[in-house]
């Protein structure tokens, strides 16, 4: 297990043989890689689990979470090392700490918040639990709260 923060500050990749599952850290390269503004997140963190990754042999297979599929391509969830490193457009060989801060810094502050997060982080904050019923039993996860 390599501990990988940057998206978030519990991110871990896995290896397992000649293969790394490597959760949110990096995208197909086309796509590039994980924002860095959720809570914990980090883009010069970021950069440094990527190190990590990529100084893994060039041939390990990387499995993401999940692909934005750039331009409508067909899906996919594997690349090699080899592969980000020569055509990663966010991080490829090259591109340095500094760079990557400010391209993944300034291209965070575009996004929009995704629509689950505020009922996401309703959970994660309680450790998996629900928040606590109302007076009708239920448990709801609203917009206005996450404490």
């Amino acid at each position: 297990m390599i501990f990988s923060p940057g998206h978030t500050a519990a991110s871990v990749t896995y290896l397992v043989g000649d293969a790394a599952f490597i959760h949110d850290t990096l995208f197909m390269p086309d796509a590039g890689t994980a924002r860095a503004d959720f809570p914990g997140g980090d883009a010069r963190a970021l950069y440094r689990s990527i190190q990590r990754i990529l100084a893994l042999e060039p041939q390990t297979r990387l499995f993401t979470g999940h692909d934005y599929r750039p331009g409508r391509r067909a899906a996919r969830w594997e690349a090699t090392v080899a592969e980000q490193r020569a055509r990663n457009v966010h991080l490829r060989d090259g591109v340095g700490e500094e760079e990557f801060v400010r391209l993944r810094e300034e291209r965070d502050r575009t996004l929009p918040l995704p629509g689950l997060m505020l009922a996401a982080l309703q959970v994660n904050l309680r450790g998996g639990r629900l928040p606590e019923p109302e007076a009708n039993g239920t448990s709801y996860l609203t917009h206005q709260s996450v404490t």
